[in-house]
């Protein structure tokens, strides 16, 4: 049994999450046979401020702002 693990910001509607779910199961059942009921595929929703990027938070640079402080 294969299991997909996708990561990725939070803000996708629960259709794109059905679409994606069902393209990608399409697209490895395709690639590597199988059947797409044995196609696990676990979606990880990650928050802005729980992304990091060059150092910063996601939610920072969105924001404009610099660097948070440590204590923040």
């Amino acid at each position: 049994m294969p299991v997909i693990t996708i990561a990725m910001r939070t803000g996708r509607t629960l259709g794109q999450k059905r679409e994606l779910v069902a393209k990608v199961t399409e697209a490895f059942v395709g690639t590597c046979g199988g059947d797409a009921d044995g196609v696990w595929i676990d979606i990880l929703e990650i928050p802005a401020e729980h992304w990091g990027i060059g150092g910063r938070l996601q939610s920072d640079l969105l924001a404009g702002a610099g660097p948070a402080t440590p204590d923040e």
